[in-house]
């Protein structure tokens, strides 16, 4: 039973179709909602940061005089997106845009995606790291919570039947086609949920916060060998630019496979723990 309460040597009975489970823990829940607000504002006043700096570099050393392999920038016409070689216009949305008073602006995002959406970098680093403790004590908290209450064992352990190729590929066709798990089977987090999860909670959100740390003159001070772990201070730049915009990735999908599934189940069940298993199609019918 997915994140069910009650893991005990006695296996409860089969919850029925449209029945009302408890099926994720308050520590989840809590989790849930403190992690989705961290990374939403990490994420806005992370681009207002960038906004100082709208360029990427790999290694140690990075400045206008060196070659970047990522550039958002605009003059008095125009905004560009430049990766590698390649250049797309990207006027009106990144490099050139209008602020709400209808004056042009040649930043890399726009003040709508920012915080604070008046350029300011010191503004934005308070709020930046400010969250960034927010999300890593709560990491850790939920990591402890998880290992204790048997999330990690029961729900995320992936099986050894289920790394099979042909199990992930039916999984994948499933989801492609919109056919989600209904009755016992919907309380138990498939192959693609538990890797994502699997990904975020152990691989996505401790690599934000180590390159976070590495790009601290003060951690960098203490632990030099933080900045080597990730090839140089502006790998880590690099690196920790592309892990959240991963997460942001992740976001739009479990947003789109929660409007899919059906919403209102599914965001009852994140906010008060009580989910109603789905009936099969062909039970719904009769």
């Amino acid at each position: 039973m997915s994140d069910s309460e009650i893991h005990g040597d006695i296996a409860p009975p089969p919850p029925r179709a449209d029945q009302l489970v408890k099926r994720h823990r308050l520590s989840t829940r809590a989790w849930h909602w403190t992690n989705a607000l961290s990374l939403l504002i990490l994420f806005m006043s992370g681009l207002m940061i960038f906004n100082a700096y709208p360029r990427l570099h790999w290694g140690d050393r990075g400045s206008i005089h060196d070659a970047a392999w990522l550039e958002i920038g605009g003059d008095a016409s125009r905004g560009y997106l430049k990766i590698g070689t390649s250049e797309i216009d990207t006027t009106g949305v990144l490099g050139h845009w209008r602020n709400a008073e209808g004056e042009v602006r040649n930043r890399a995002f726009p003040h709508y995606v920012t915080i604070p959406s008046r350029f300011s970098l010191p503004v934005a680093r308070n709020w930046h790291l400010a969250f960034a403790w927010v999300l890593s004590l709560a990491l850790t908290f939920y990591m402890l919570r998880s290992l204790f209450n048997g999330h990690i064992r029961y729900d995320l352990h992936v099986r050894r039947d289920e790394w099979s190729p042909k199990h992930i590929w039916h999984d994948i066709k499933e989801h492609a086609r919109l056919r989600f798990p209904t009755g016992e089977a919907a309380l138990r987090y498939n192959i693609l949920q538990k890797l994502s999860y699997i990904g975020v909670i152990f691989i996505l959100v401790p690599l934000m916060i180590g390159t976070g740390l590495a790009m601290s003159p003060g951690m960098n001070a203490g632990l030099p060998w933080l900045v080597d772990l990730f090839g140089g201070r502006q790998s880590a730049r690099s690196i920790h630019f592309l892990a959240a915009f991963a997460l942001l990735g992740f976001f739009f999908v479990h947003m789109a496979m929660v409007l899919l599934a059906g919403p209102y189940n599914e965001v009852r069940s994140i906010i008060t723990g009580w989910y109603r298993i789905p009936q099969a199609k062909e039970e719904t019918a009769s």
